[in-house]
This record gives structure tokens, C-alpha cells and sequence, in this order.
């Protein structure tokens, strides 16, 4: 059986490539910023962030998948490894003895602030020094239709 098929507009056709083709650059952009600085990629940023702002610095693996852009797969082996580097360890998790908690260590929350150091210079100098306040609020206010 055969679905009806929408006419797909040219400005919804190159939009979608036009905000695909953007997040792509920018993200290599900012990697190659923390790259130039000495840092590690910006998903160890993402799990280290997500770990900070969280109760008591901890979140089970699942729960950082949730917040995160990171499948299953990849995180687990982050988290091997940023475990290796000191900057996260695993607890385990009281009520199920199964599971496990990662916690973010005092190291990882110092990587973390001179990560964001770069990153938030990154931001400005590829996004914000391109764009007025204005534009960066709509900007922001039309992909938070997405979200």
C-alpha cells in the first residue's frame, strides 16, 4: 500500500540542509577550538556538564544517555574512559545492587571549568560574534519548534 506523499516545499528542502550543514560546521569548528587547546573532544564536556549540574554530581548511565547526544555504545566506552582519566568513577547503586551510579570526581569538574573556557569562547567567535542579540533570540526562538 502506497502512502500519500506531501509536496515538500523548496524553503522546508533547503532549510533542513541549511541547519544540517550548519550544526555540522560549527560543531567541527568548536572541535578543532578544543582540539588547538589541548582538550578533549566536546563529548566529554557533555557527559562532565550533565554529571555537574546534577543532584550530588551523579547519574546513573541511562540517565546520561538521556541528556546527552551519545548512543548506548559510545557512552559506555567514554565513561571507561574518563573513568582511566580520574575525572569520573562509578558507585554503586545502593538500592539494586546491579547498577551503578557515575559521579563526577573534583577533577572532572576542574577539566570541566577549563573546557567551558574554550568551549564558551568557541561559541562566541562562531556564533555570537556573528549575529546580533535579536537575530541570535530568533534564531533560537525557531529551532525551539524543533525541540
Amino acid at each position: 500500500m502506497m502512502e500519500k506523499i506531501t509536496k515538500l516545499s523548496e524553503a522546508a528542502t533547503s532549510a533542513w540542509i541549511s541547519i544540517m550543514r550548519a550544526g555540522e560546521r560549527l560543531l567541527a569548528a568548536i572541535e578543532a577550538d578544543l582540539k588547538t587547546a589541548g582538550m578533549p573532544p566536546l563529548a566529554w564536556y557533555d557527559v562532565l556538564w550533565e554529571l555537574a549540574r546534577s543532584k550530588d554530581g551523579k547519574l546513573r548511565p541511562y540517565e546520561i544517555e538521556e541528556r546527552t547526544l551519545l548512543a548506548q555504545y559510545n557512552l559506555s566506552r567514554l565513561i571507561d574512559r574518563l573513568e582511566r582519566e580520574g575525572l569520573v568513577r562509578r558507585e554503586v547503586f545502593a538500592e539494586d545492587g546491579r547498577g551503578r551510579w557515575v559521579v563526577i570526581t573534583d577533577a572532572g569538574r576542574t577539566l570541566r571549568t577549563r573546557m567551558w573556557a574554550v568551549y564558551a569562547a568557541a561559541i562566541e567567535a562562531h556564533v555570537g560574534s556573528k549575529l546580533a542579540e535579536d537575530e541570535a533570540k530568533a534564531i533560537s526562538g525557531l529551532l525551539a519548534r524543533f525541540l
